[in-house]
């Protein structure tokens, strides 16, 4: 298949896809196609797409690829959309969720210890909003549930996946900059 074809093609579906495109389900598609191929047209593909305009990208996020509107846009398009920005988590949400993303799978009890404070609501919070799901039980006494972040969480932060997270010394740095939170 000539590559710009595969290229418009993919394009197509990436703008029809509601989830992100798995390079599992390219695959699918083009079983005749070697997985290197189908990554280097995904691959050229982006830098095509990103070089003719500058009002959408094509990103890799939850383990997929998406094409997303560019983050300078996304103010006007929520007042296009008449849409009020997600709601925001607390402070406890976010401290929650970090150690959640750390650590995990880590279970409630860990995770108190970690933060000092309880955090049922916080955790049913994360849930409901499925940045966090459950991982199962911990063979321990009581068998305490154990949670994770989700593909939603990493939709959500446009992540690739876990490893897109800065590094706990990348945070120490940031933290230690004058003007940081840590003030």
């Amino acid at each position: 298949m000539l590559t710009a074809e595969l290229e418009n093609q993919i394009l197509a579906v990436l703008f029809v896809a509601r989830e992100p495109l798995m390079l599992s389900q390219l695959q699918e598609i083009y079983p005749k196609t070697s997985a290197e191929d189908l990554k280097g047209a995904l691959g050229r593909l982006s830098s095509n797409f990103s070089s003719l305009q500058e009002a959408m990208e094509i990103r890799e996020v939850g383990g997929g690829y998406r094409m997303t509107t560019r983050p300078e846009h996304h103010e006007i398009i929520r007042s296009y959309l008449k849409t009020k920005p997600s709601s925001k988590l607390s402070l406890a949400a976010l401290e929650t969720l970090s150690v959640i993303a750390y650590k995990q799978p880590v279970t409630m009890p860990e995770i108190m210890e970690i933060r000092g404070v309880r955090g049922s609501s916080t955790i049913r919070t994360l849930l409901e909003k499925r940045l966090i799901e459950i991982r199962g039980r911990k063979k321990a006494v009581g068998r305490p549930i154990m949670y994770g972040t989700s593909k939603d969480f990493l939709l959500h932060f446009g992540l690739k996946d876990l490893s897109d997270l800065p590094t706990l010394g990348e945070l120490e740095e940031v933290l230690a900059q004058p003007g940081s939170l840590s003030e």
